[in-house]
């Protein structure tokens, strides 16, 4: 039981990781690398505020800032200075580095005797407390958190599907459908593109500003092969969803990031090493790429299928 409440707590926080590549990647077709930088980012400016007293909201807060102005500095570099995007995201997360370590002042703060986001839920309970179901049973503060996420992130993919359906969401959804079209009624593409980033990558660092809490300590290193979950995550909750509608995307993302870690836990569960997670996460991606199109071959046995990839920003 605590291991199934223990990954549907990270596939909460890391469904935000999920929702900030569905932005970049699905909605304004932009092969975002910044990702593994600024989930670090978010971590490392959460976890330096909160070792240093600050409120863990006004912490968080902080952290997902930082992250959308990591963002914007992508897509300003893609968009104003005409840099290839990949280049740009790889060149933002690499930069991000030396920035984080900056922020954190060494590669590792510990975060365990802090008042935090899930500390402050857990306090309603004694650490010796169990919750019984059936015949399982899990430390109480641990499902406070998985109730505390079951609000806020649902909430989060409330505030992302509303922004999107005003006039500027809109605006932002057709510059990655069709940017000649949205150009030509007057909208401002590129600056269209570097707030769409700084919104993806705001809420990737939430996402590091949450797992650092939850966590209990920030690491520079956190954020490596970050971008190929999130890709896992939102290609999953495509295949689940097989849907278009921008609300079950969002609802497919929070389900692929869901679903991914009860893999990963069900396979270190059965003995999995450790050290082969990064290998078994992308033979994860690979799959879920390939298995669709597979599946349409044997359904319909004259016709082929082609992995739909995003054109390059």
């Amino acid at each position: 039981m605590s291991l199934l409440i223990g990954a549907l707590t990270m596939g909460l926080m890391l469904s935000l990781l999920a929702m900030g590549v569905l932005i970049s990647f699905r909605i304004l077709a932009f092969r975002d690398l910044t990702v593994d930088g600024s989930i670090t980012l978010g971590g490392a400016v959460a976890g330096m505020l909160i070792a240093q007293g600050y409120s863990p909201i006004l912490s968080t807060f902080a952290a997902m800032l930082c992250g959308a102005l990591a963002g914007s500095v992508t897509g300003i570099l893609a968009t104003r200075l005409k840099i290839n995007g990949l280049l740009s995201g790889i060149l933002v997360m690499t930069a991000l580095y030396s920035v984080n370590l900056r922020v954190m002042g060494k590669s590792n703060i510990p975060l365990m005797n802090e008042t935090t986001l899930f500390s402050m839920v857990q306090s309603w309970a004694k650490s010796e407390d169990r919750w019984t179901f059936l015949i399982w049973q899990a430390p109480l503060q641990d499902v406070f958190v998985l109730l505390q996420l079951c609000v806020m992130i649902p909430l989060v993919a409330l505030i992302v599907w509303a922004y999107f359906q005003t006039e500027h969401g809109l605006s932002m959804r057709a510059t990655g459908d069709n940017p000649d079209m949205i150009r030509a009624l007057g909208v401002n593409v590129d600056w269209m593109t570097v707030a769409g980033l700084g919104l993806s990558n705001g809420l990737v660092a939430l996402s590091g500003a949450l797992l650092v809490q939850y966590l209990g300590f920030a690491d520079v290193q956190m954020g490596i092969g970050m971008v190929v979950l999130g890709f896992a995550s939102v290609i999953i909750g495509e295949s689940l969803v097989r849907s278009r509608s921008l609300g079950l995307l969002l609802i497919g993302a929070i389900m692929g990031s869901l679903l991914f870690r009860l893999l990963v836990a069900i396979a270190l569960r059965w003995g999995l090493n450790p050290n082969d997670l990064k290998l078994v996460t992308a033979l994860f991606v690979l799959a879920a790429l390939v298995l669709p199109m597979v599946l349409a071959r044997i359904s319909r046995p004259g016709k082929t299928q082609t992995l739909e990839v995003a054109p390059d920003a």
